[in-house]
């Protein structure tokens, strides 16, 4: 009856692993029971059956957790958690701003300490040195470089 018990936790431990790793990546509590449940048998091996029966039983379920392991990553089961997309776009440096430093607009959002502004009825992203400016506010172009355009508050 002590190695039916055994077997039978060893197996569902493994099978829970196995459930952990092909079917629900990340640390759950299907995990968690696996390996506890996987703990108890290897345990209840060397208690009930002795420290050899204990020592074959702990190196099939090593032998065995590797495996599983392995196999999740030969699976490919990770892809799916990869970003595969490739992003070509890119910021066209060739076009230059219409906007000069000292040009005046209006915030259109809060600046903490980055958000929109109007100059000229068109809509730009300004940032302040730190400041934090409500939506409203009136604004003072200091320096724009490379496309980043930098604003204080008028006075």
């Amino acid at each position: 009856m002590d190695l039916i018990t055994v077997l039978i936790l060893v197996f569902i431990g493994l099978v829970l692993l196995l459930v952990e790793l092909i079917f629900l990546p990340g640390t759950t509590l299907i995990g968690i029971l696996g390996f506890l449940v996987l703990a108890g048998g290897v345990w209840l091996g060397y208690e009930k059956m002795g420290v050899a029966n204990g020592h074959v039983i702990l190196s099939v379920a090593l032998v065995l957790s590797i495996a599983i392991v392995f196999f999740s990553f030969k699976a490919d089961v990770w892809s799916k958690f990869a970003l595969k997309d490739v992003n070509h776009s890119r910021v066209n440096e060739n076009v230059k701003p219409q906007l000069q430093e000292g040009d005046t607009g209006r915030t259109l959002s809060a600046l903490r300490p980055s958000g929109t502004a109007m100059f000229q009825d068109q809509h730009y992203e300004v940032h302040t040195n730190g400041e934090f400016l409500n939506a409203g506010t009136p604004v003072i172009i200091t320096r724009i470089n490379h496309h980043k355009v930098i604003v204080k508050q008028a006075s």
